[in-house]
């Protein structure tokens, strides 16, 4: 279980020194920079120009002279490099990208909505190729280790984004959540997570000038390390107001054993204490009827693979083998599905989100592990990882809800998930979990 006992927040920490004068946007730049790119493989960011860094943080002052600073004002984020950021090349993660497309002519929406906030946008980084995979693993510009232990990737597909959290180059990453792209890798790095809710207000509109992978599935949302912080960064990002939880009172549905039986050791025990906390914090844990988690992932990869082809089919006339042949093999089978077959797949899909839709009528929210694994060793065979992960993850991306990755250490993140659209009342519930952790001795 995390356990810290810090009295404000990281985000909370850098504001209040930010606004006493204590530190300004500069150096706070300055010793984000200093921090970045240090795990093995000096990967974290992709692209990142120190120059332009520093010229955006001495620029805040001004920009903000009058009136009440934004609630990023001065804050290092880093943001995911499927994400236009003028003056850059977005890649994807991919080499073919890296040479086809010529630097951004502007911000997409999610960065311009960034610097509104205040925020200093570190760089841009590094990802599962075209995020299609769940390791952050990347032939084309090394895999992501993570910052801390050099023996243990990050996860992905939001890889750079946990390396950036992790490493203290930023205090928030943006990533993207398709099938678990920000709760794997989050649970991997000990970090947490919010992967916002597919209806959330605003979040397709921050897509602009962003490259999706599903559009059925895509979600934005936040990496960071205190769940005391989820509700303003949310807020920052989209614009929504979260109330203060005035309650533990709630219902909490939790996978059972018979779906769980693959989870090592590690994870097993990080589940049972996350557990165990809620029921302490007055939560009422039952458990409930899993069987039909069973058949998401079936649904989830053709529906998935389909669009992924259609979006890249235009830059490669077809041609997949300019990407890495696992994800090349997954586009020319998500090529190859016919309207009516995935129009089938779509049928099974809607029948199963009324499911979950039930599920969350009768629960205030449902938990279960983001991975049956703690650890993804650098270097191993990672060829059946995708599949064991997904696992855990796609019911979630099928019901298009919005999830809260609660944190530990030991690499054993939970996922807290609430109705679809409920975002607000995940948020709120979630920084109240990170107060008591915060408060416990």
């Amino acid at each position: 279980m995390l356990a810290v006992s810090n009295a404000t927040s990281p985000l909370q920490m850098l504001r209040a020194a930010l606004a006493s004068g204590e530190i300004t946007p500069r150096a706070a730049a300055e010793r984000a920079l200093a921090r970045a790119n240090s795990n093995a493989g000096k990967n974290v960011y992709l692209a990142l120009d120190r120059r332009q860094v520093l010229s955006d943080a001495d620029a805040l002052p001004e920009r903000f002279a009058s009136g009440p600073k934004p609630p990023l004002y001065g804050i290092p984020v880093s943001l995911k490099d499927c994400f236009d950021l003028a003056g850059f090349v977005t890649t994807c993660g991919s080499r073919f990208y890296a040479e086809r497309n010529a630097p951004a002519r502007q911000d997409s929406a999610v960065a311009a909505r960034l610097r509104s906030q205040g925020a200093v946008i570190v760089g841009k980084t590094h990802m599962h190729p075209l995020a299609y995979g769940i390791t952050g693993e990347n032939p084309d510009y090394g895999d992501s280790t993570q910052p801390r232990n050099p023996s243990s990737l990050t996860g992905g597909s939001s890889s750079g984004a946990a390396a950036s959290v992790q490493e203290g180059s930023a205090i928030a990453a943006i990533g993207t959540d398709t099938g678990g792209s920000i709760r794997a890798p989050v649970a991997l790095s000990g970090l947490a997570g919010h992967r916002a809710s597919i209806e959330l207000a605003h979040q397709r509109e921050l897509w602009c000038g962003g490259v999706h992978l599903s559009q059925t599935f895509d979600t934005l949302g936040w990496l960071f390390r205190d769940l005391r912080d989820a509700p303003a960064l949310a807020s920052a990002l989209f614009g929504i107001d979260v109330p203060r939880a005035t309650s533990t009172n709630v219902r909490i549905a939790c996978v059972g054993p018979e779906f769980t039986q693959d989870c090592d050791p590690t994870v097993s025990a990080g589940f049972t204490d996350w557990q165990q906390r809620l029921a302490e914090l007055g939560a009422e844990m039952v458990s409930f009827h899993s069987a039909f988690w069973e058949d998401a992932m079936t649904i989830y990869a053709p529906i998935q693979a389909s669009e992924a082809a259609a979006i890249h089919t235009p830059a490669t006339n077809g041609d997949f083998s300019r990407f890495p042949k696992v994800i090349a093999e997954r586009l020319a089978w998500g090529a190859s599905l016919s309207a009516a077959e995935i129009a089938k797949f779509r049928e099974r899909h809607a029948a199963f989100r009324d499911r979950m839709d039930t599920l969350l009528r009768e629960h205030d929210f449902l938990i279960a592990p983001c991975a049956p694994v703690a650890r993804l060793a650098a270097g191993a065979d990672h060829s059946n990882t995708r599949r064991a992960i997904l696992r855990y993850t796609t019911p979630a991306s099928l019901a298009g809800v919005p999830v809260v990755t609660l944190p530990a250490h030991s690499g054993a993140g939970v996922q807290l998930m609430a109705a679809r659209g409920a975002d607000t009342k995940l948020l709120a519930y979630a920084a109240e979990l990170g107060a008591s952790i915060a408060n416990s001795p």
